[in-house]
């Protein structure tokens, strides 16, 4: 069969046109049926990059071990502010609901860093504490996270916590205190998380915030009295972890006089200014 010139054109120009819009269908239905990339994706490395450089560059280490928020200059940069607020709302929408190493990272980091947004914004202030009488603000700092709205005291109690249940929890996680485990330096990343918890379990058991051995016994953080129970349900479970991550001569003092005979807790601000 033959066609007139006109509409073997026709006809040629028309199946041009399907063959040129097929792809461009092909590709339209699978953006429209694809996922979206972030919903359900991993964790990655580069997520916490953002707030690794933040941490660099305000958290200051301190002769004395402990370490310390510049909060004054951090408060000063809008740009940097602007940055935390961004790596903080990442989170919103993000799948953390698995017990992953990656995710225990995830939430930890979200902690501090909105524990650290707090604090600017209520600079200058001499405590977490400050403005409340009983208790504290962590039940009051909302966030959405893990497609949820959560407090810092959900974070810690409803989702480290409960899903996790290991003592190194505590060593995570900083309330912007004196007293409390540092604040790393840089993000807790998957890869590193293991010996990153043993190493600032370490730094705050040999550091006397941690404990102290005195004639009469130990003093120890408040932090092994308030949650006893995460750290094996006694006072002689919590000595054990302490000879766990003490350095030889501590652990030595400890089984020579192993008995608490009282907590401690300052709950003042981890601030660079103050020494």
């Amino acid at each position: 069969m033959t066609f007139s010139r006109p509409i073997a054109l026709a006809r040629l120009s028309l199946l041009a046109l399907c063959l040129a819009a097929a792809p461009l269908a092909a590709q339209a239905q699978t953006a429209d049926t694809r996922p979206p990339a972030t919903k359900d994706a991993p964790m990655a490395k580069a997520e916490h990059t953002a707030w690794t450089k933040l941490l660099a560059k305000y958290v200051k280490a301190s002769p004395d071990g402990i370490t310390r928020v510049d909060y004054a200059a951090f408060a000063a940069s809008k740009a940097d502010r602007a940055a935390l607020d961004a790596y903080i709302a990442g989170f919103a929408e993000a799948d953390l609901s698995a017990r992953t190493d990656a995710n225990f990272a995830a939430w930890a980091n979200i902690y501090n860093a909105v524990t650290v947004r707090y604090i600017l914004e209520k600079y200058p202030v001499k405590s977490i504490k400050d403005g409340h009488l009983i208790g504290g603000p962590w039940k009051g700092i909302k966030l959405r996270a893990g497609r949820q709205e959560v407090s810092l005291d959900g974070i810690e109690h409803k989702i480290l916590r409960k899903v996790w249940g290991t003592p190194e929890v505590h060593y995570a996680i900083n309330c912007a205190s004196y007293s409390c485990p540092n604040l790393p330096r840089k993000a807790w990343e998957t890869a590193t998380l293991a010996a990153d918890l043993d190493q600032a379990a370490r730094d705050y058991v040999n550091h006397p915030r941690g404990v102290t051995v005195t004639p009469r016994g130990l003093v120890v953080s408040s932090i092994y009295d308030w949650f006893e129970a995460d750290f094996g349900g006694s006072k002689e479970a919590v000595i054990a972890h302490l000879e766990k991550y003490a350095a030889p001569s501590l652990a030595d003092d400890i089984r020579a006089n192993p008995k608490i005979v009282r907590d401690s807790y300052d709950w003042s601000l981890n601030d660079a200014s103050i020494r």
